[in-house]
């Protein structure tokens, strides 16, 4: 669209205006010049557009910027400020993206292009609630921040994932065969003695965590909660959010734990963040009273030698809900813990890492399943290596009606018109998952188990399946493929079947004829894998263990956080 511009010299106004004093360094620059030109109505509807399709949120040193598109729930989100020790650009929002540090020794160069550009890695491509998918197609319509080809579009998308890839490598190299509880090499782990107010009293308010259900229940035996007699021995009524008490009790009887902090290569710190932020769930209260506990901590941590001497990288968290859940941008939901400068040096542990960041490292759900002794792990083998699967597909959980991305509903429906035999279906929004016998039933009689992502792309259930020898049906990689390096087998084929979900949303795909035409021997290898190669691996024994034969999940996590921590020395 061609401007006129008038050369014509406007007239000098014969009022005298009382002008503002002008910063002198500002109104001699070209932006103040340009801007001066364009007329205030025009300026004020631009400024209005911008803002409806983005948003600028400054919070502590980090500067937010977010760009709606109508393929998401929330926004595109990119977050630039004071992030120590490595930056991941997320490729929607650059084309000429740089050396990426994945960490103090590894980067991954992404583009031979000059321009360096350092962001914080909390964005997404196509999120519910903020959550990374990776899409291999997008809309042609959405406007992100800048027109690109399908080409250009696609190789951004390849460089994310081959950023998300190149972490998990760097973290299946940690990963140790060696059992270090063997050997502790003379230095061990040193758990921090922290005040109550960061773990035990937060148990201490079961009561009243959850309006309608006394939580306090789960935090029995050591929080695994209450014996399941019908299901045998070592099974309990175990909480998904349970993971940080459980870890906790484990770390101090692990035979590494040394009691002076010189003798030390790893600091475990023993904060219940997850409880903190679930206490805070349905309650009204101001972001800052949820995030006092999380200042609080950070402060007093930082009065400790250890913390101060390597800048928090030999200390781990272990945090029992999902990332998301401690990176609070741009809802009321939750805490900044995460965001907070001073926690991005230590490792993370999750049950749902956030793909971004290389300190996050994904571990499995609690299941219900806690073994005392490898006889009880083989006696759960021979089981359900034997259990009588007489339904093809099954599927617990709900819909998501209220989602337009979700293909839970699609999945329902094709469950629910198949001969009953083919298919079935526990409904979770009818309190029917609430008994744990109910879910771990169907998964034994269950061939495979449909996983389909639900508020945040993993899944409890996805656990719950494979400890009952039900292959899992996954249809987004962030699952599981992109969080459990350590649990998980890079190969995913020899435990999961993949079905694109943008397949099923667009009806190109029925998962129970897909299925049936998977053979029969292939079923059973794969079964057997998972029982007798994975199984182990994927449960936290009982505080009182003693497992010889195999290594649970709680041992595989120490072992490879002590081989890291071997490695910065």
């Amino acid at each position: 669209m061609a401007i006129s511009v008038s050369k014509k010299k406007s007239k000098q106004s014969k009022k005298i205006v009382e002008e503002k004093p002008c910063n002198f360094s500002f109104c001699d620059t070209f932006l103040f010049r340009f801007l001066s030109r364009i007329p205030a109505a025009i300026l004020i509807l631009f400024l209005v557009f911008v803002w409806s399709s983005s948003t600028t949120i400054i919070s502590g040193n980090i500067v937010h910027v977010c760009v709606s598109s109508r393929k998401l729930n929330n926004l595109y989100c990119l977050s630039a400020g004071s992030q120590p020790n490595f930056d991941i650009p997320h490729p929607e929002f650059f084309s000429n993206t740089t050396s990426i540090t994945l960490s103090d020794t590894t980067s991954v160069n992404l583009s031979s292009s000059s321009t360096t550009t350092s962001v914080s890695p909390s964005t997404s491509i196509e999120t519910k609630k903020e959550i990374v998918e990776v899409v291999k197609k997008l809309d042609e319509s959405d406007k992100i921040v800048r027109d690109t080809s399908d080409e250009d579009r696609e190789d951004e998308v390849a460089n994310a994932v081959k950023v998300v890839e190149e972490q998990m490598q760097m973290h299946r190299s940690w990963k140790s065969d060696h059992n270090h509880a063997a050997g502790c090499d003379g230095k061990g782990i040193f758990v921090y003695d922290l005040p109550s107010k960061f773990n035990k009293d937060l148990v201490g308010q079961c009561h009243e965590m959850v309006p309608w259900m006394d939580f306090c229940q789960y935090f029995k035996n050591e929080a695994l909660g209450e014996p399941i007699q019908s299901l045998g021995k070592g099974w309990f009524t175990t909480h998904q959010y349970s993971l940080e008490p459980i870890f906790h009790s484990r770390v101090l009887k692990h035979p590494c734990r040394v009691y002076n902090e010189n003798e030390a290569k790893l600091f475990y710190v023993p904060f219940y963040g997850g409880l903190d932020v679930l206490r805070w769930h349905f309650k009204n209260v101001s972001n800052d009273v949820k995030d006092i506990l999380a200042l609080e901590l950070i402060k007093w941590l930082e009065a400790q030698k250890p913390w101060s001497r390597n800048s928090g990288k030999d200390h781990v968290f272990v945090l029992g809900k999902i990332s998301w859940d401690f990176r609070r941008n741009f809802t009321s939901w939750g805490t900044r813990l995460l965001e907070l400068d001073q926690m991005q040096n230590p490792i993370k542990l999750l049950i749902e890492r956030q793909p971004w960041h290389v300190n996050d490292v994904g571990i499995p759900h609690p299941t219900y399943f806690h073994p005392q002794s490898d006889d009880d792990i083989i006696s759960w083998q021979s089981k359900i290596i034997s259990s009588y699967r007489k339904t093809l597909v099954s599927f617990a959980g709900a819909a998501r009606p209220d989602s337009t991305e979700t293909i839970r509903s699609i999945l329902i429906k094709q469950c629910t018109s198949s001969d009953n035999q083919k298919c079935k279906f526990l409904d979770c929004s009818s309190r029917g998952c609430d008994q744990p016998e109910s879910v771990i039933q169907l998964f034994m009689e269950s061939e495979f188990c449909l996983q389909p992502p639900g508020d945040s792309p993993t899944r409890k259930s996805v656990f719950d399946s494979l400890i009952s020898g039900c292959i899992p049906v996954m249809f987004d990689p962030f699952t599981a493929y992109y969080q459990y390096p350590w649990h998980l087998p890079e190969d995913h084929g020899r435990y999961s079947m993949f079905v694109d979900k943008n397949e099923v949303r667009e009806m190109k795909v029925n998962l129970v004829e897909k299925l049936m035409k998977v053979p029969l021997k292939e079923r059973q290898e794969m079964r057997r894998y998972i029982v007798y190669e994975l199984l182990p691996g994927l449960v936290y024994g009982d505080p009182n263990s003693q497992l010889e034969k195999f290594h649970d999940a709680f041992s595989i996590a120490m072992s490879s956080l002590l081989e890291r921590a071997n490695r910065l020395e």
